[in-house]
């Protein structure tokens, strides 16, 4: 077992405590949290194929189909067709779901003093980490998805 300054269980904690308040974050506006996970997606990436949200998601082409259906009769995406190719569809956000900057309002204001109470240069070596961070897990992902299962 591990013990509370075990700088590995620090971070299992850290991810843990995010992911919780994904779910939390996505029941509060009356969503699954892949289909808020996707809206995000979609609002950092801008509209994509289905085929693309899909990988981005990590779900397989049923599962996408359905997740695009609930969101589009949600009113969050629209399908649309692409501009570069009018055989194909891509998929565009449309709306975000009401109520959620309501809902996750307390974590920005708690992480945000957090971040508050550290001077500038320490502020850009974090989001230096967030970004470089987000890249790696990004990497880390495909390496996962492209070895074989069994």
């Amino acid at each position: 077992m591990s013990t509370p300054d075990d700088p590995g269980a620090v971070y299992r904690r850290y991810l843990s405590a995010v992911m919780l308040h994904g779910h939390a974050g996505a029941k509060a506006v009356g969503l699954g949290a892949t289909d808020l996970y996707a809206l995000n997606i979609l609002g950092l990436g801008g509209a994509m194929t289905p085929g693309e949200l899909g990988r981005r998601t990590g779900l397989t082409t049923g599962p996408t189909t359905r997740l695009i259906d609930r969101l589009e009769q949600a009113g969050y995406v629209r399908r649309a067709p692409d501009p570069d190719d009018r055989r194909k569809v891509i998929i565009e956000l449309v709306a975000s779901p009401g109520g959620l900057d309501e809902a996750l309002a307390p974590a920005r204001r708690k992480i945000g003093a957090i971040v508050q109470g550290y001077s500038p240069e320490q502020q850009a070596v974090l989001f230096d980490y967030f970004a470089r961070a987000a890249d790696a897990y990004v990497e880390a992902t495909a390496e996962l998805n492209d070895k074989p299962t069994g």
